[in-house]
């Protein structure tokens, strides 16, 4: 095993905990501007970790980002299930491009 294994273990448990007080309090209003990309950054990292055999830190970083999505749904002011619903809309409502030369 790796110290920086371990090093970014600690960081991603570090962040774990800092994120629990925003999951617990139901008050708490995270945008999804904030919440989705950092699920992102977490499943990569986490991903990117694993090809490097550093499991630990994979572990880490994919549970941080596991808090993350749980943020987004449960602590987003935006309803996620509306926010689907009007993206969906928005795209059966989209008009069609015309394909070149349909002119």
């Amino acid at each position: 095993m790796m110290w920086q294994d371990l090093v970014f273990l600690a960081g991603n448990v570090f962040s774990i905990a800092a994120l629990a007080p925003t999951l617990r309090d139901e008050t708490s209003k995270v945008p999804l501007g904030t919440s989705l990309p950092s699920l992102t950054i977490g499943f990569v990292y986490g991903t990117a970790f694993l090809t490097m055999d550093m499991t630990y830190s994979a572990l880490g970083a994919l549970l941080t980002g596991f808090i993350w999505g749980l943020i987004a749904l449960l602590r987003s002011p935006t309803d996620v299930a509306e926010l689907v619903a009007s993206f969906r809309r928005s795209s059966d409502s989209a008009p069609s491009a015309s394909p070149p030369g349909a002119d």
